[in-house]
C-alpha cells in the first residue's frame, strides 16, 4: 500500500525534528550581542585551600608583631634598668671608636650587661648624634641609657695643671712634662721668657702638652695687651716688652697682693731718676737662668759684682728680657702703680717689706732687719741644742 511505503521511508530517514512555536524578535533584539557564558564555579575544595593560606599569613604576621613587640618591650626594660657596675669607674672612649667597639668594651668592663641591646638602643635613641671621645666617670649601677647619655654629652673628666706666678719658661716646661694626663712632646725650642700665662688649666685626658702651651701663650698675649691698654700715661716704660720685664721683677720680689703696687712704684721711681734697680732676683736669673737657684744656695755678696746682662746692680735700666712669667696682679701693679716717693724697700722679717724714700731711712730699716735675722738665728740655735 502507498501509505505503508511512505511510512517505511520515514523510518529510513528518521522523523523530522520537532519545531516549537516561533517567537517573533524585533530588529534591536536581533542585533544585541549574545551574553558571554559564566565561568565555572570554583569548587569548595579550592576555596578552602586559599582561605587556609590567608589564615596562615595573618597568623604569622600577628605572631611576628607579638614577638617583635615583646622583644622591644624587653629591650627597653633592659636598656633602662640599673646596670651591673658595682663601683664608680673611669672609662675611656678612644677617638674614632665605633658604637660596636664601645659597646663591647663596656660589656667587657662590666659596665653594661648586653652589648647588643646597648648598640640597638644607641641607634634608636641617638640617630644622627654620636658618642664623644674622652675619659668619663661612670657611676655604679648606671643603666645603659644613662651610660649612653653620659657618652653623648661629652662631659669628660677634667684634669688640671697649675702654673704659679713667677715660674720661668723652663720650669713651666718641666711641670708640663711631668703631668701624666697630658700627651705628646713639648717643643725643643723654649718660647720667650714672660710669654706664658700663669694659671690653672683644665683639660681632658689625652690633651697634648703643645695644646696647653699654645693656650698659655695666647692667654698671656691677650692679658698683656689688655693691661697695657689700661696703663697710666706717665710710666717711664715705652714698650710692652719692657712692661712685661718690669712686671716679672715685681712678681719675683713679692708674693703679697698688698705690696705689689708699692714695689712697682719703687722701681718706676728709680727708672725716672736714672737709678739702678738693684733687684736680687735679676742677679739670680743672670747666674742660673731659667732653671732657677737651688733652694739651699744663698746669694753671696760676691754675686752682686758678677757681670751678667741681668745684674741690675751693674747695668742701667731694665734687663734684656723678663726673668719669669708674671701674673695678672703683677702686670696690673706696673700698669697702675701706687703714687709714692719710695726708692727703697727691704724685708721686714715677717714675710713683707718696709718702704722708704731716703737712703738714711733705708739704712735704718736694713739694720732693723739684720737684728731680726740675728735674733731668729739665735732662737734656731737654741732649739737645735
Amino acid at each position: 500500500m502507498n501509505h505503508g511505503r511512505f511510512s517505511n521511508r520515514e523510518a529510513d530517514f528518521g522523523a523530522p525534528p520537532e519545531i516549537g512555536p516561533i517567537v517573533p524578535r524585533s530588529a534591536r533584539q536581533t542585533l544585541r550581542p549574545e551574553e558571554a557564558p559564566q565561568p565555572p564555579k570554583r569548587s569548595k575544595k579550592a576555596r578552602s585551600q586559599f582561605v587556609v593560606f590567608l589564615n596562615f599569613l595573618m597568623t604569622l604576621a600577628v605572631l611576628v608583631l607579638v614577638v617583635g613587640g615583646a622583644a622591644v618591650y624587653y629591650g627597653k626594660i633592659r636598656f633602662s634598668e640599673p646596670g651591673p657596675l658595682k663601683n664608680n669607674t673611669e672609662f675611656m672612649v678612644r677617638k674614632g671608636a665605633g658604637v660596636r667597639q664601645i659597646a663591647d668594651q663596656l660589656e667587657q668592663r662590666g659596665v653594661i650587661s648586653n652589648a647588643l641591646i646597648f648598640k640597638i638602643g644607641v641607634g634608636t635613641y641617638m640617630r644622627d648624634d654620636t658618642l664623644k671621645a674622652g675619659e668619663y666617670q661612670i657611676k655604679a649601677g648606671s643603666s645603659m641609657r644613662e651610660v649612653m647619655d653620659l657618652l653623648r654629652s661629652g662631659k669628660v673628666i677634667q684634669h688640671f695643671v697649675t702654673v704659679p706666678e713667677g715660674l720661668t719658661v723652663a720650669q713651666i716646661f718641666l711641670r708640663l712634662s711631668e703631668n701624666t694626663e697630658l700627651s705628646g712632646d713639648l717643643p725643643k725650642t723654649l718660647p720667650p721668657e714672660g710669654s706664658l700665662r700663669p694659671e690653672t688649666y683644665h683639660f681632658a685626658r689625652g690633651t697634648t702638652r703643645r695644646e696647653i702651651l699654645d693656650q698659655m701663650a695666647a692667654d698671656q698675649a691677650e692679658l698683656v695687651d689688655e693691661e697695657w691698654s689700661r696703663r697710666s700715661e706717665d710710666l717711664p716704660i715705652k714698650t710692652k716688652e719692657e712692661f712685661v720685664t718690669l712686671a716679672s721683677i715685681v712678681e719675683k720680689e713679692t708674693g703679697r697682693a698688698d705690696e705689689r703696687t708699692l714695689v712697682a712704684s719703687v722701681f718706676l721711681n728709680r727708672l725716672r731718676k736714672g737709678m739702678r734697680l738693684q733687684s736680687d732676683p735679676t742677679i739670680i736669673y743672670g747666674l742660673f737662668g731659667g732653671i732657677g737657684k737651688p733652694a739651699d744656695r744663698p746669694i753671696y755678696q760676691s754675686d752682686l759684682s758678677k757681670k751678667t746682662p741681668y745684674n741690675t746692680y751693674l747695668i742701667n735700666g731694665l734687663p734684656p728680657t723678663p726673668i719669669a712669667n708674671p701674673g695678672k696682679a703683677a702686670l696690673e701693679a706696673v700698669a697702675n702703680p701706687s703714687k709714692t716717693d719710695y726708692l727703697y724697700f727691704v724685708a721686714d722679717g715677717s714675710g713683707g717689706h718696709v718702704f722708704s724714700a731716703t737712703l738714711e731711712e733705708h739704712n735704718a730699716n736694713v739694720k732693723r732687719w739684720r737684728r731680726i735675722e740675728a735674733e731668729k738665728t739665735k732662737q734656731e740655735e737654741k732649739v737645735d741644742q
